[in-house]
């Protein structure tokens, strides 16, 4: 387990962030040699043009990366049963959506769907291909408890990682994403912190080693009543975790992408912020933590609605950023796709249309010019579930 490997580093793991400081890291005396190794991977010019081919302009991250069991849920509420044929159906008129490739740049899949083909026999990485949209692979074997910490979780799946990334990239993915998660209701504490920055950073290095550009996702939870204020605050520590960790890592910058939370109050909250101030907390941020070097920041949507998700991503892009600021909506572009279909072939079409509009929608907001005018009161409901797993 990766966080055994953080006993030594952090005596004090159960430390809250804010009440106690986290120690510092030993400075080498002026009389040692310091060692600085130069990283030269094999795919490093293939990572910075695969990086910069999905932070392009006015394009996004489509996830559909969800495990069967969530998925099935997905399905589940249009009344469908969770088996490989209607996971592929869905995921078939997603993939094969005519002209998507205008608004998406990259396509997360799941494992299964990556080697899956249409009921016509032509590989899903194939249809991604035909429009210009990368494809990506969800490499990461999902969170289990954290031993010593309080009550929060570790993301798995380090063992076998090399090879399966190998395999992944033969298969055709070219880009790779590992979530994990930092609960602000339960602290968060600081082994928890390092842990989830130490295990992005392995997944980053042996991703890059494979030929995949890695998404780096510590997501900071919506659940909690907290302020903004303390928001920011646990999203600049946990950064700067992770940018430790990547640099320790010989991780190249230029060659990820990000996928961060915005800076948001916490869901039970008493007071919403507005657009123009979660953006402005969270390019304070970024600003502060991440190296201009890094090409593209593809935030995720944690369960804000479509629209909600679109207008904050919109106030990020009304001034120049250093890094591509852009989108890696799930539940944010798929939920009313969803509802559309309803599971009947007749309606295939029309769910393909609503999956354009909500990421052309999304692109507009890359380009800073989406206006919430005409916007339906679907795409306006929240889906944030507390506690939410996929």
């Amino acid at each position: 387990m990766a966080s055994a490997s953080f006993a030594k580093l952090n005596a004090a793991s159960s430390t809250w962030i804010g009440q106690q400081s986290f120690g510092q890291r030993p400075r080498p005396s002026s009389t040692q040699r310091v060692s600085l190794p130069i990283r030269a991977g094999a795919y490093t010019e293939e990572l910075v043009k695969t990086a910069k081919s999905i932070a392009s302009p006015g394009r996004g991250i489509l996830a559909i990366d969800e495990s069967n069991a969530t998925c099935g849920k997905r399905l589940a509420s249009i009344g469908m049963d969770n088996n490989e044929a209607n996971r592929q159906a869905y995921r078939q008129l997603l993939l094969t959506t005519p002209g998507l490739g205008e608004y998406i740049s990259g396509a997360i899949l799941f494992e299964e769907t990556l080697y899956q083909s249409t009921t016509d026999g032509k590989k899903f990485v194939d249809c991604l291909r035909d429009e210009n949209i990368v494809p990506g692979i969800k490499v990461d074997k999902g969170l289990v408890p954290l031993p010593g910490s309080n009550n929060e979780s570790w993301c798995q799946g380090l063992d076998g990682l090399a090879s399966r990334s190998a395999e992944y990239y033969k298969q055709g993915a070219r880009f790779a994403k590992w979530r994990t998660v930092v609960s602000i209701p339960c602290g968060p504490s600081a082994l928890a912190v390092k842990e989830a920055a130490w295990g992005l950073a392995r997944y980053a290095a042996v991703s890059q080693d494979n030929g995949l550009v890695p998404i780096v996702e510590p997501e900071i939870l919506l659940d909690g009543d907290h302020g903004i204020e303390r928001t920011l605050k646990v999203a600049e520590k946990v950064w700067a975790e992770v940018f430790f960790y990547l640099a320790e890592n010989n991780v190249t910058f230029e060659g990820i992408l990000l996928k961060p939370s915005m800076v948001t109050p916490g869901a039970e909250h008493k007071e919403k912020a507005s657009p123009e101030t979660i953006a402005k907390c969270t390019l304070t941020m970024l600003r502060r933590r991440v190296p201009p070097a890094v090409p593209g920041i593809m935030f995720l949507s944690g369960g804000q609605s479509e629209v909600e998700a679109t207008l904050n991503l919109n106030a990020m892009n009304q001034s120049p950023n250093p890094w591509h600021v852009s989108f890696s909506y799930a539940r944010a572009l798929q939920n009313t796709v969803l509802k559309t279909w309803q599971g009947r072939p007749e309606n295939v079409e029309a769910a393909q249309k609503a999956l354009l509009v909500r990421a052309k929608a999304n692109s507009l907001a890359q380009l800073g010019r989406y206006s919430a005018e005409g916007e339906n009161e679907e795409a306006k409901k929240g889906m944030f579930v507390k506690g939410y797993t996929y």
